[in-house]
């Protein structure tokens, strides 16, 4: 028996190798194709609830960014319009210049013709100072004041992303109160408070500049005023050297607005906690950082641009049927240049310009894009 089954596996020992070779390397085979089966079921879960939670923080994140945008139009800008509307008209009212022309012309022998022409040149200069500053802030207040609410709004979703604040849903409007960055949004009204007397000045300039061969007698068509307010916006933003336009709206640094808002006790309660220094300049150096971007400059540009356009048709809606192709003299023009700078100052709710400026596509995007991708705060 013992000779049989060793002549039985003398005979057949090497199929039996191959045969337990064979059926091992299934084996193995199997258990790593079964691992790797496993393997990728959990990975296809796990991209599952990745996919899951992006779409969650996609969605929260679209949220955020709509009621960052609904705060800035209903709540941060019309505070900073009216405050912006009532410095203009005090700092370039024009009634003591049309007073006496209209005295002038009721008294033959009140003024000179010199002095008339004085009045009348410095009615011209004034009146076109008066509507390129009122388009330029405007403008500009509206983009600065969605680029603060924009910064500001995703430091608070990553601050609640992070668990550092409650979980709950919070109102952003009352997050931003409660947080203590009051004081940054209110360097909203720094343009009004502390830069628009520079600002004025400097678009006299530069309205003296473009203006300085255009006399009271010129015929003046709709298509030169374009592009006369086009010159003195382009003039005004060139002084002083590349985005020093930046200077009227946004404090030089965090310690010195500081101090300026408490000896002027405006915008602070002392029974309220004030927001950091550190955390304040930071917020504010962000805020130049988008500023003097490229994309911004762009979006300015466009914008500028596109608020012209609408004034200029304003114009050309009063002029039609009573402006002759060619023009109606300049002195003619001035009152109604002077009067259109108002509804540029109208509050946001009522205010076409500024509805207009945010229904353009590349403001839309710019301000989606900045949202979106803001640097993460340490």
């Amino acid at each position: 028996m013992l000779s049989l089954s060793r002549d039985f596996w003398s005979r057949h020992r090497r199929k039996v190798f191959v045969a337990l070779g064979v059926f091992g390397s299934g084996y193995v085979i199997y258990k790593i194709y079964d691992d790797h089966r496993r393997r990728i079921s959990d990975l296809d879960k796990k991209l599952e609830g990745e996919r899951q939670v992006d779409e969650l923080i996609k969605a929260q994140l679209q949220t955020h960014f709509e009621n960052i945008q609904r705060i800035s139009d209903t709540t941060t800008l019309p505070y900073a319009m009216h405050y912006l509307r009532s410095r203009i008209l005090e700092e370039l009212d024009l009634s003591h210049l049309t007073d006496k022309l209209m005295q002038g012309k009721g008294q033959s022998h009140a003024l000179t013709s010199k002095e008339k022409l004085e009045l009348w040149e410095g009615l011209k200069i004034l009146s076109f100072t008066r509507i390129a500053s009122s388009l330029w802030s405007m403008t500009m207040l509206y983009l600065y004041v969605r680029a603060q609410v924009n910064i500001l709004g995703r430091h608070l979703y990553l601050e609640i992303a992070r668990g550092s604040e409650s979980s709950q849903l919070l109102d952003e409007s009352d997050s931003f109160s409660r947080h203590g960055r009051q004081d940054f949004l209110a360097t909203a009204d720094y343009l009004s408070a502390y830069g628009i007397h520079t600002l004025i000045m400097n678009m006299q300039n530069a309205a003296m500049g473009v203006l300085k061969e255009k006399q009271l007698g010129d015929l003046f068509s709709t298509v030169q005023l374009h592009e006369t307010i086009i010159q003195i916006l382009e003039s005004f933003m060139s002084i002083g050297g590349p985005n020093y336009w930046i200077s009227y709206l946004v404090p030089e640094n965090a310690i010195a607005y500081r101090q300026m808002m408490v000896m002027s006790a405006k915008g602070f309660d002392d029974s309220s906690v004030l927001m950091d220094v550190g955390k304040l300049e930071q917020l504010m150096s962000e805020t130049r950082m988008v500023l003097s971007s490229p994309d911004f400059g762009n979006t300015v540009e466009i914008s500028l641009k596109k608020v012209v356009d609408l004034l200029v048709d304003d114009i050309s809606m009063q002029l039609e049927g009573i402006c002759p192709p060619s023009g109606v003299p300049l002195a003619k023009l001035l009152p109604r240049i002077t009067q259109l700078s108002l509804p540029l100052l109208e509050e946001p709710s009522d205010n076409k310009f500024v509805q207009t400026i945010g229904r353009l596509p590349e403001v839309e995007l710019f301000y989606t894009l900045l949202y979106a991708n803001m640097p993460i705060p340490p």
